[in-house]
């Protein structure tokens, strides 16, 4: 049995309003101002550049039909398309998820921006075509840009369905995804047997064995990386959020941990974009915000990873 997914709760709206009202000072969309100008990263394949910051819709978009909720996920996407962004992220298993993106992108006429990625996610190899143009009818887009085979549930079945997508010019990019560093085995062989263009999975400044095998393997074999879990669904940022950043944070470029945390993720050469989600218009602002100048070189991502090793 596949799990029901978690839904945002009502305790969780004061929040969301909060967001709703800061978006109230936006722009309209399409005037991005210069200084919101973000970074971006050229995919392995192809003459796509993305910016390093997408926005992930695990939980915070599962609004259900609640009005409130809906305008607030529609400011968070307004803000996070103002300041930069392009890839945002859903899956059929996040509830309501992929309606409320859909209800934000046409209140936003935002179809054109948006980078779409979205996942196959059915035992039921079968089922997956139908669930993918379900999928697509949610979102209201002509098609989706990337597809993935989530947490690899049928995997051999849908990719080879995701290919003949690809070949047929159906979707754009195609890949995987795992999360919680599971399966990691099984990845890197789908990686260096399969064409794939994207695996999307777990890696931040304390969950980093990907750097071991999976990060090098990306760039070996020209294949884009998504981080998921930027900040381990907020227990990292609890962790750490009453601990003082170092004497050296302006280094980095990073106002908080959120933003430390970040560009961790982003400055690593070999990951095309990070998702994380958030209820809130002016953490979607700190978090394509980690996206500017500077970015941590190598020496000095290893310093962070220590620092945090420490606390």
């Amino acid at each position: 049995m596949l799990p029901e997914p978690r839904r945002l709760t009502r305790r969780r709206l004061l929040g969301g309003l909060a967001a709703l009202a800061a978006a109230s000072a936006l722009p309209p969309l399409g005037t991005r101002a210069a200084h919101a100008e973000i970074a971006s990263r050229q995919l392995p394949a192809g003459n796509l550049r993305l910016p390093l910051v997408g926005l992930g819709s695990w939980i915070t978009f599962n609004v259900g039909d609640d009005p409130q909720l809906l305008e607030a996920c529609t400011a968070v996407m307004r803000a996070f398309f103002e300041g930069g962004g392009r890839l945002i992220d859903s899956s059929p298993m996040y509830g309501s998820s992929q309606a409320t993106i859909g209800h934000a992108l046409a209140e936003l006429d935002a179809v054109g921006p948006v980078y779409a990625a979205d996942k196959v996610w059915t035992s039921n190899p079968d089922e997956g075509p139908g669930q993918i143009e379900a999928s697509r009818r949610h979102w209201g887009v002509p098609r989706f840009e990337l597809l993935q085979v989530h947490n690899l549930v049928a995997w051999e079945a849908h990719l080879e369905t995701l290919l003949a997508m690809r070949e047929a010019g159906e979707v754009r990019h195609v890949g995987i995804t795992t999360s919680h560093g599971r399966r990691h085995e099984a990845i890197e062989r789908i990686m260096r047997e399969a064409p794939i263009d994207f695996v999307q999975l777990t890696y931040n400044i304390v969950d980093r064995e990907a750097e071991r095998r999976l990060l090098p393997l990306a760039r070996e074999r020209g294949i884009g990386v998504i981080a998921n879990r930027p900040f381990q669904q907020k227990r990292l940022i609890r962790r750490l959020e009453d601990k003082p950043l170092p004497d050296w944070v302006a280094e980095t470029g990073a106002n908080n941990w959120a933003q430390f945390i970040l560009k961790f993720i982003v400055s690593h050469p070999d990951v095309t974009c990070a998702i994380p989600a958030t209820t809130r218009v002016d953490h979607v602002r700190e978090n394509l915000a980690a996206a500017r100048e500077p970015l941590p070189d190598a020496a000095l991502r290893r310093r962070m990873a220590d620092y945090v090793a420490t606390l």
